[in-house]
């Protein structure tokens, strides 16, 4: 299937859905009611983010979607070149500098009556919002509060956490469990009790000046990804293994990373003020974070440009 032309600078001010081999405004952006990818959550996506008019890290977010397609045997009709042209076409079609930018696959619809997966057509989408934040910058300043749920992820060995997906009902419910105790998120464990990940964002604590994240059981994020790779630039010590849950709770300073917000402080675990907040560690890491956005390497500056001199 051919990538349209670019699209006009703005052409749908505010938000755009590529769908159906076209860009529109995000008021087209719809799936059937019959599509596997809704009713058996039989789907993968990837988020990427736009700031101050460039993508970051893009490539490292394709890799991901592509080998979450492979991983779930999913097909869309774009190659890699095309698949970016698409991304940029979404942005700029938008009109936005900071951007929520998603491509998101489904199984589709198969014909009437089969439950073969390999009848289905697969669909693809994308779209582009304004940036999204996992938090707002005043509860940024004010510090977040993060509950950890007994609620357990789904095992890894039922659904691979590194293809991203939409199961997100253990998520869901760890969310309900945190909002009934006056907390402002949450993050779920695993079978032994260690924590995993939160709803679109995965967890560090950082204890003697030692970094830690859990090392299986978890999305692998290109934003943890960064995060490892400033502590290695930093020469900040890292440890990726298992996060017992009251380790965490007693940690000199625990951090969040995600797209939506790159690296984020927490101020208190199940409303227990941490011994810092924001903790030195963490503010070198937030800080090289924003600065590597900078960076030419990781940069994909979009065209912004009229399409006629």
């Amino acid at each position: 299937m051919a990538v349209p032309p670019k699209p006009p600078v703005g052409e749908f001010d505010g938000g755009c859905v590529f769908i159906d081999g076209a860009y529109a405004p995000l008021s087209e952006g719809k799936i059937s009611l019959f599509d596997w990818g809704f009713t058996r959550s039989d789907a993968t996506y990837d988020v990427v983010s736009a700031w101050q008019g460039a993508f970051f890290r893009l490539d490292a977010h394709m890799d991901r979607f592509f080998a979450s397609l492979a991983t779930m045997r999913l097909v869309i009709p774009y190659n890699r070149d095309e698949l970016r042209q698409i991304l940029h076409g979404c942005v700029r079609a938008a009109g936005l500098k900071d951007a929520y930018v998603a491509m998101v696959c489904t199984r589709g619809v198969p014909p009437r009556g089969a439950r073969d997966p390999r009848l289905a057509q697969n669909r693809f989408y994308a779209y582009a919002l304004p940036y999204v934040w996992i938090a707002s910058r005043e509860k940024q300043l004010a510090g977040i509060d993060l509950f950890i749920s007994e609620r357990q992820r789904i095992a890894a060995e039922s659904v691979d956490p590194k293809v991203k997906n939409y199961h997100w009902i253990d998520l869901v419910q760890s969310m309900f469990d945190a909002y009934d105790r006056g907390h402002d998120t949450s993050c779920v464990v695993d079978a032994n009790g260690h924590v995993t990940e939160g709803p679109g964002f995965n967890i560090f604590m950082v204890k003697d000046g030692v970094v830690h994240t859990a090392d299986r059981g978890v999305l692998e994020g290109i934003s943890r990804r960064t995060a490892i790779e400033l502590c290695e630039r930093l020469r900040i010590p890292l440890r990726v293994a298992p996060l017992p849950a009251d380790e965490v709770r007693s940690a000199d300073e625990v951090f969040l990373t995600s797209t939506g917000g790159g690296i984020l402080p927490i101020a208190k675990i199940d409303g227990r003020p941490l011994k810092q907040f924001p903790g030195p560690v963490t503010s070198r890491l937030h800080g090289a974070h924003w600065a590597m956005r900078d960076e030419a390497a990781y940069r994909d500056p979009v065209d912004y440009r009229d399409r006629t001199p």
